[in-house]
């Protein structure tokens, strides 16, 4: 792994805020409903508990993992779906949960899929969000931040699979 620092971008205070903000728009908006979130796997788990704590209407919690996969530094745009839903969505209220959007390109594959399964409704909720990095065209419901475009860590963003349990939203800097 090459040298690196971590300098905060976010602080755990800053964030955890804008979590609950996120919590009572969601739960305002769901109100006399029950929310299906996805979580879509690794990155977004520590987000997706952390909001789904603080919405108020029932929450039913399920889980995909997913990725864009090609050569090691540039995505294909191609999907490969390694862990789909354990239940079925027709008919339900559901919200995608990202931990980050950047080009998109896994997002709306994944929006477009999940639309064949007809839910009553289909959201996308993510923590942070790089619009200047998209390249597919995705409607974001529910943003925590957008940001420019550094690589981040931390709330379930990882380097090497290090630094996803930083509290804080983080910026990789190399030496």
């Amino acid at each position: 792994m090459e040298r690196h620092h971590i300098d905060v971008m976010l602080d755990e205070e800053t964030v955890d805020r804008r979590i609950r903000e996120l919590g009572e728009e969601i739960s305002r908006d769901y109100e006399g409903k029950t929310v299906y979130l996805i979580c879509i796997l690794k990155g977004s788990v520590y987000f997706t508990c952390e909001l789904a704590k603080r919405i108020t209407v029932p929450v039913v919690m399920d889980f995909m993992q997913c990725s864009s996969y090609g050569a090691a530094t540039k995505s294909s745009g191609v999907v490969k779906l390694s862990k789909d839903l354990d239940m079925a969505i027709t008919d339900q209220d559901v919200i995608i949960i990202e931990d980050i959007i950047d080009s998109g390109r896994t997002l709306s594959h994944l929006k477009n899929l999940l639309e064949q399964r007809k839910p009553a409704s289909l959201r996308i909720c993510t923590l942070l969000d790089k619009p200047e990095r998209r390249v597919s065209d995705v409607d974001v419901d529910y943003v925590g931040f957008q940001i420019e475009d550094k690589f981040v860590v931390g709330y379930g963003l990882d380097y090497d699979q290090q630094y996803r349990n930083l509290p804080y939203i983080g910026v990789v800097e190399f030496d």
